[in-house]
Parts: C-alpha cells; structure tokens; sequence
C-alpha cells in the first residue's frame, strides 16, 4: 500500500468514527468511565437545598454570609487499547475482514476519549509484543494509532494474551481503562486478567466472523491456520466435523465470557455481520 492510499485510508476511516465519536459515544463515554475522584474548584453563595457539609466556614465567616465549596470531577484518564495483529485477524466472509472492524472499533474509541480530554496509547501485539505507542492526547496522535493499525505488519503470527496482559500491567502505573481486543484465539490467560483486572478498568471486545462458530457445508475445501500456516484437506460435509468445529467455537467462547467476568472485567461479543456501534453503545449504557 502506497502512502498516498494509506493517507486516504486512514482519513476515510476519521470521518466516519469522529462523527460517531462526536455525536453518539461523547456523552455516553463520559459517564460509563469515571474520574478518579472529586477535586474543588471554587466557591460560590449557598443556595436553598446545597448540602449544608460543603458550606467553607472560612469564606462565610469573612463575608459574613453563607458559601459552599463547589467539586468537580478529575476528569483527565488514560486509556490503553491492546489489539490482536496476529494473523488470524486477516480473516473475514461475507462483510468484512475482522481486522478492518478492529480498527474501526479502535478508531471510535480513542476519538471518544480525546474528545473528553483523555489519554489514549496503543499496544500492538501478536505472540509477542509488535508495537508500543505511550499514552497522549490530540488528533495527530489519534491519527497516527489508525495509521498504524491500517499498515503495520507484524513479524510473527501467533496470538500470546498472558503475555500481553503481563506487559501492559507493567507498563501502566496508574490505574487505566484497557480495552483488550482479539478474537480470543489461545487459551491459559485467565489467572493473567485476573491481576489485570483488579488494577485497571478492564474490557475484553472479541470480534469474530459467523464461520468461525458455524462451518457451512461446502464438501471438500482446502482450510488453512492462518496463525501456524498448516493446511489440510477437510470434508465441510460431514455432520460431525461441523459439530466439532462448533464445540471448539463454544469452548473457546465460554472461556473468554468467564475468564473476563471472573476477573471482573467487561465482555463485549461482536461478530463481523453486527453493527459495532450498536454493541458499543449498549455497553456504555449498561455501565451508566
């Protein structure tokens, strides 16, 4: 991809998710991540019905008329997004590849957070970790994580989530809101979200393609892991090979509901014929 199509790539995908950001998931993204407390701003002359508590005896004692002490939110927050490149993200049926989801569902976010004044930085990962950018505010730092997610290529394959989670506990000192999205192909993370999770605001988007869960029957086909790169023959019409790749699916799908539910962390599921926007917006508005 040249750098002029990377450059309209990325700026097609800006305005579509600003205008979502700006216009649906703002507000309902301001009041699903709180502040990390209260912090005094001014005062100003009581009023019928102020908590008599916040009245500061110091100023009212002076003018000799009563006035209460007004807080605001310390609003200011970080949020990482550490999304799977592995290669089975390349993966995708009758609407899109799941990795052009991805992007749009980062995109969304990150636009969501700087528009509240908020930090966002970006952990790219497959089997190993690809790409670190810190956590900062502004559009051209927005910019560049599309930039990033439209045209990195990664140098391994495989999908290592312990191993990511292990790397973001170490990299955030303070507590964060993490989205962590993949689609949850690896297993044996589950002890690591547990630490995560009682540090950090934690939520797991797995996006997934319709097949992954249901195999159609196409008779012989030629499959490929794109993760290992193997490849074998396989018999789509046969009943109990489309049973066994559906229990696989489930297996996979009921580890990652617990494992994050257990951790007590956020699960949102999306497949690639879903709208995101809708999946999104019900979530913040569960958390509200």
């Amino acid at each position: 991809m040249t750098t002029k199509e990377i450059l309209k790539k990325v700026r097609k995908i800006e305005i579509k998710t600003k205008r979502l950001s700006d216009h649906i998931f703002g507000g309902e993204y301001h009041s699903s991540f709180k502040g990390r407390g209260m912090t005094f701003s001014e005062v100003r002359p009581y009023a019928y019905g102020d908590d008599v508590r916040n009245i500061d005896w110091n100023v009212t004692a002076r003018y000799r008329t009563p006035f209460v002490k007004v807080f605001e939110e310390e609003r200011e927050l970080t949020m990482l997004l550490a999304v799977d490149i592995s290669r089975s993200e390349w993966f995708g049926t009758k609407t899109d590849l799941k990795k052009n989801m991805i992007t749009e569902i980062v995109a969304t976010l990150a636009f969501s957070a700087i528009q509240n004044n908020d930090k966002v930085g970006l952990v790219l990962f497959s089997n190993e970790i690809e790409l670190f950018i810190p956590p900062a505010k502004g559009r051209t730092h927005v910019l560049r994580i599309i930039r990033e997610l439209v045209d990195f290529h990664p140098k391994k394959n495989g999908t290592d989530i312990s191993n990511t989670l292990k790397f973001v506990y170490n990299i955030l000192k303070k507590k964060a809101i993490v989205f962590l999205i993949s689609d949850f192909m690896d297993k044996d993370y589950d002890q690591t979200l547990k630490i995560v999770g009682r540090k950090h605001d934690l939520t797991g988007i797995k996006v997934f393609d319709p097949m992954e869960k249901d195999m159609p029957d196409l008779g012989l086909v030629l499959l490929e892991d794109l993760e290992t790169g193997k490849k074998k023959y396989v018999d789509t019409s046969n009943k109990q090979i489309r049973r066994v790749h559906n229990a696989t699916f489930l297996k996979r799908d009921d580890y990652f509901k617990k494992s994050f539910q257990q951790a007590g962390a956020g699960v949102i599921r999306i497949s690639t014929q879903e709208s995101y926007i809708k999946k999104l917006l019900q979530y913040f508005k569960q958390r509200s």
